[in-house]
């Protein structure tokens, strides 16, 4: 199979931004608890994770299973805002990670509603591996997680 074209390192960050018409304490649940997080997946990548892995620290380490192969991540939690910001690093359990990050950031948004920032950043990412994935991970399949969080936030009232 032939290597993919790379972008520069300096590109390979993808970001969606959407507004949300939820409080960001709301959004913030559904990201930070893990066993929710494949209810708002737009990528059909995750499968479940154990209840009582609510993220509230850097250094917060929680666990998923995938879909395609059942496989358990671990993710190191590497940011943390309570209601602001969480970014976490997955690794294969037992394993450090790979160099890929993913992040949510929201901000109240003027007249109501949360500003929400979707990243995926692939900068320090060096198994080749993970290449292929990595380049398949566009603005649109972040929007697709960010359309579902949003459908699950405006719903709760």
């Amino acid at each position: 199979m032939a290597e993919p074209d790379l972008p520069p390192v300096a590109e390979r960050v993808v970001t969606a931004e959407r507004r949300i018409a939820a409080d960001a304490g709301t959004i913030f649940e559904l990201i930070a608890d893990p066993a929710r997080q494949p209810e708002w997946d737009g990528n059909g990548n995750l499968a479940e994770a154990a209840l009582g892995q609510r993220v509230t620290a850097v250094g917060d380490v929680f666990t998923m299973v995938l879909t395609k192969d059942g496989a358990v991540r671990e993710n190191h939690v590497v940011e943390f805002v309570e209601g602001r910001r969480l970014a976490w690093r997955p690794a294969p359990v037992g394993g450090e990670p790979p160099g890929h990050l993913w992040r949510w950031e929201l901000e109240p948004a003027p007249g109501g509603g949360t500003l929400v920032q979707h990243t995926y950043d692939w900068t320090r990412l060096a198994d080749e591996t993970r290449f292929r994935r990595a380049l398949a991970t566009t603005e649109a399949t972040l929007r697709a997680s960010m359309d579902r969080l949003a459908a699950l936030a405006e719903s709760v009232r």
